[in-house]
């Protein structure tokens, strides 16, 4: 059956869904064993199958990998390959044993060519062993509310307790996505490494050509796991997520799954950054008062249902005291659809306002207004 057919199958099954996810009718089943489409911006679930559910990973385990490896190395950094990074079962990038490379190769190597020597290489660095750093990323991943995931290594290779769930690797997958470094890495079709030898790494994610707005993240495959994709894409300032788990027609379903999510769910711009959300006054100021703004710009995606019933609730001061600097913290700004939170950011302060000084106080003593 042709992707087109499908998705419009797809369709017809999600005009029966509910607000809060999209849910597919039992007349159609996608072949992955888990699957879930996320809302970067807000976490939001837009589309859920066996989401909590513990399968293996395979390679997608690399998400984690690179996010940890961007976090606690510079991009620059030297790294001398360690004896247990070369020869590593799988893919590989083919590390020589004292071989020095900068972070961001196989941090490169890691995520476009799934080099599982680059893991290990990347995983002894930061924590001068594999066990250790299978440590780090257990932390980690509870930490972002993955409750249901377990590492053992950083490449994904199979092992009994190494596993997650759709919606766990989701969320590893949303936080790396916010790392503005591991987008990039991401997106990147080709990158020339700067070492001898094997040094073109191009990437395995074939969304990146195929599929409008596709710019991330994983694929990955082991015979017991099965074929894992993390797919990610960016419409009209939306991305969203998409893994699939055990699914024979991985890239097929994730297209499918991301082109109905994008038509159901489209961008409604809420608050625009820098847009004055509330007056408030000024004490002891320059200015009696000010204007407050949002942090940034706040575009969710919606069903045109559900653009009628988003409500803003704004937790900020009435009155604040001089001085005051450009982007100070006052509050803020929730955004609910029918009583679930979707989105919270701050509201600051759009300019400096000075404390009064003595003239300034005197010229208001002199100006006050005198009771008739």
């Amino acid at each position: 059956m042709k992707r087109r057919q499908i998705c419009i199958l797809i369709v017809i099954s999600l005009f029966f869904t509910v607000h809060a996810t999209v849910a597919i009718g039992q007349t159609l089943a996608i072949s992955a064993s888990s699957a879930i489409v996320m809302d970067v911006k807000t976490g939001r679930v837009l589309y859920k199958k066996n989401i909590n559910e513990r399968k293996p990973m395979a390679s997608t385990t690399k998400i984690m990998t690179g996010l940890l490896g961007l976090e606690k190395c510079s991009l620059d950094k030297n790294v001398k390959v360690p004896k247990n990074a070369v020869g590593v079962e799988g893919s590989s990038i083919y590390l020589n044993y004292d071989e020095n490379l900068k972070m961001k190769d196989l941090i490169y190597g890691l995520m476009l060519r799934s080099g599982n020597d680059a893991a290990v290489a990347i995983a002894t660095h930061v924590s001068g062993s594999v066990e250790k750093f299978a440590q780090l990323m257990n932390e980690r991943a509870k930490k972002l509310g993955a409750k249901n995931t377990n590492f053992v290594n950083p490449h994904g290779l199979h092992h009994k307790d190494h596993y997650t769930t759709a919606y766990d690797l989701a969320l590893i997958t949303r936080e790396a996505l916010m790392n503005p470094n591991f987008k990039e890495v991401v997106k990147t079709k080709l990158w020339v490494a700067d070492r001898e030898g094997y040094k073109y790494f191009y990437n395995k994610n074939k969304t990146l050509k195929q599929f409008d707005g596709g710019d991330g993240v994983k694929t990955g495959y082991t015979k017991v796991a099965g074929r894992c994709l993390v797919t990610s894409a960016t419409r009209n300032g939306v991305q969203l997520i998409c893994v699939v788990l055990n699914d024979p027609n991985w890239f097929q379903d994730s297209y499918c799954l991301l082109d109905v999510a994008f038509d159901k769910y489209t961008p409604f711009s809420i608050l625009k950054k820098d847009a004055v959300v509330k007056m408030i006054d000024v004490e002891n100021g320059k200015k009696n008062c000010t204007g407050v703004v949002s942090k940034e710009n706040i575009m969710l995606p919606l069903t045109e249902e559900e653009k009628g019933k988003i409500r803003t609730v704004l937790e900020i001061k009435e009155i604040c005291k001089a001085p005051i600097k450009r982007g100070q913290r006052f509050g803020k700004v929730k955004i609910y659809l029918e009583g679930d939170l979707l989105y919270t950011t701050d509201i600051i302060a759009r300019e400096d306002i000075e404390e009064k000084d003595f003239k300034d106080k005197v010229w208001d003593f002199v100006h006050r207004k005198k009771p008739i």
